[in-house]
């Protein structure tokens, strides 16, 4: 589906506001909605992805992971070979339809703690602070309680959750949380991780049971799309072309740049489409940077390599990639467990068996991960202490190395590091969601999974040549600061112990993954570096920082050395969150 505009009507026209987006125009369809209310004014998406109206695919719950890999849905990057990791190319899936990654995503909606949203105030973005960003969001929550009958609201209290509930992003917890789901809850109580007092008011330190982008009226997916484009297909001044990729900005100007047009190629043909206001790229962390490459912005060495003529040299364009990474345990249930696991969609018969089922809104469709917890690293190990010094001394011994921006974010990480920051992350999943070991048939299970949010590694994306259909070189240089591998040691050996902790522990057979021959930390460590996954959260390409520290956006995301170019997407979050960053992809398209 093309969109709600025929590129006869854009090709060679010009609006007031464009907004690309490629790889996650997550962000930019909320910041589209939002101009388009102002009726004199023109807004045109240009987005590489097809529409995709009402597929099943994208809509119906528990297909986690199903769309990796598909061209239809996914756009299959890789990594670079990684040094520090046994060279291993790791996936890195983003949405390839309209919505972006908002469309393929496992529904899980976080908020960060207040502290990580305030320190990008502190890092020289005035206005950037937690109290901004709860606005922006509670305004588009959609939050329903559970049914009565739903295990979701068997003693469990969510009436007293600071969060919205008229927004246009709808939010319910899954119809159903399995027993073990709720003991693995139980059970993270009883080893030093509390319920979580506040985890969407800007407190989510502890255990908690989050809300998924879930529509409780026909139990599917809420997304940018159903959220931000459906309810507004029909604004004369809102328009969306889809399957457009958009190949370089067209702009003018030797002092400051002004882009005047964006080119783009639609079904093989090369089109132009002027702007009179600005350009706004919302093409993701991933994508944003090749654009401004491609234009002639960024890097002198890296634009002079691809054969692009340098236009602006803005040396932050592509540097300071940050990512999340997680790592899933899988534990084989007891045979007497009766709960119903994902575990029963493997087999054929069963996910016919249980496609119907969802009709009446009962069945594996209805479960989904749900619990989780933030904790700080000092309250799962007893080698926090030694592992922050490491990291302190590491830094100390390099600090002339670093550019001030890294050395400012750096400072930031030690003393979150040092305190109570809830940088590492525990998810329940129920069902198989782990390597190398594959799952059996017939059996059921719980992955126990951890993750790292505040990673001291920095990574970069380039272009690897002037033609925009090659992917960048995406190189997260993982595991480069070793204090990431160690603290994510230390969080499987927990997830371990969890494992062995009551009442959890009276649930579980056996250790399918890693097992029982990978227990000492080199073996971890190794095991970690062959299965784990990215979390698809980068951020922090084109960082909104002041330009002599390296930035790319200043506070108002205008790109610097420019007259209208924008940048509304993860890319410009300059220090990484302890959450999962939907909430925040949303909160930046609102207040772009």
């Amino acid at each position: 589906m093309p969109g709600n505009i025929s590129i006869n009507e854009v090709s060679g026209k010009e609006f007031d506001f464009i907004i690309v987006g490629m790889c996650d125009v997550t962000a930019g369809l909320r910041l589209a909605e939002k101009l388009s209310r102002e009726t004199q004014l023109s807004v045109l998406v240009l987005d590489a992805g097809d529409i995709s109206l009402g597929d099943s695919q994208i809509l119906m719950p528990a297909k986690y992971g199903s769309h990796f890999g598909q061209e239809q849905y996914d756009w299959n990057f890789r990594t670079t070979p990684q040094k520090y990791s046994n060279n291993v190319r790791y996936p890195w899936p983003r949405g390839n339809v309209l919505g972006g990654s908002s469309a393929i995503n496992f529904y899980l909606w976080t908020k960060p703690p207040k502290a990580d949203i305030d320190d990008w105030e502190q890092l020289g973005n005035p206005g950037w602070n937690w109290k901004s960003f709860q606005k922006h969001v509670q305004e588009i929550e959609g939050y329903q309680q559970p049914a009565a009958k739903s295990s979701a609201a068997h003693g469990l209290n969510f009436r007293d959750w600071d969060i919205g509930t008229e927004g246009p992003i709808k939010l319910y917890h899954p119809a159903t949380i399995s027993r073990p789901e709720l003991m693995a809850h139980e059970t993270l109580q009883r080893l030093n991780v509390p319920k979580a007092r506040a985890p969407v008011s800007g407190d989510p330190k502890g255990a908690y049971f989050t809300p998924k982008t879930i529509d409780h009226q026909g139990y599917i997916r809420s997304y940018a799309t159903t959220a931000f484009y459906l309810p507004y297909i029909d604004r004369t001044n809102f328009k969306v072309l889809a399957c457009a990729n958009v190949t370089r900005l067209i702009t003018s100007g030797i002092d400051m740049l002004t882009a005047n047009a964006v080119e783009f190629t639609h079904k093989g043909a090369t089109h132009t489409v002027y702007v009179s206001k600005e350009v706004v790229l919302c093409a993701g962390a991933l994508r944003s940077p090749q654009v401004l490459e491609l234009s002639g912005i960024g890097r002198r060495d890296v634009l002079e390599a691809i054969g692009v003529p340098p236009k602006l040299d803005l040396p932050g364009v592509g540097e300071n990639l940050q990512e999340h990474m997680y790592c899933g345990m899988s534990f084989e249930l007891n045979d007497d467990v009766e709960d119903l696991t994902l575990d029963v969609l493997r087999d054929s018969d069963s996910l016919k068996e249980h496609m119907e089922l969802y009709k009446t809104k009962e069945g594996a469709f209805m479960l989904g991960p749900t619990a989780l917890a933030f904790t700080p690293l000092r309250a799962v190990s007893t080698r926090a202490e030694e592992i922050y010094e490491k990291a302190r001394k590491k830094i100390d011994d390099e600090w002339d190395k670093y550019p001030e921006g890294l050395r400012q974010q750096y400072k930031i990480q030690l003393e979150r590091l040092d305190s109570d920051s809830p940088a590492c992350e525990l998810i329940a999943f129920p069902g198989f969601l782990s390597a190398p070991n594959p799952p059996e048939p017939g059996k059921k299970y719980i992955t126990l999974a951890c993750a790292l949010n505040h990673n001291f590694s920095r990574g970069t994306t380039h272009s690897v040549s002037s033609d925009p259909r090659d992917h960048p070189a995406f190189d997260p240089h993982y595991f480069e600061h070793d204090i990431d591998l160690q603290t994510f040691v230390e969080l499987a050996k927990f997830v371990r112990r969890w494992s062995h902790t009551k009442p959890l522990a009276t649930l579980i057979k056996k250790e399918v993954n890693p097992g029982n021959d990978c227990m000492e930390d080199p073996q971890l460590a190794d095991w970690i570096k062959s299965t784990f996954s990215s979390t698809f959260h980068t951020a922090g390409t084109l960082t909104m920082v002041p330009k002599e520290r390296g930035g790319v956006v200043d506070s108002n995301l205008m790109v610097y050395g420019t007259t209208n170019i924008r940048v509304a997407d993860l890319s410009i979050v300059p220090l990484h969150i302890a959450a999962h960053t939907l909430s925040v992809a949303y909160a930046i398209g609102a207040q772009g």
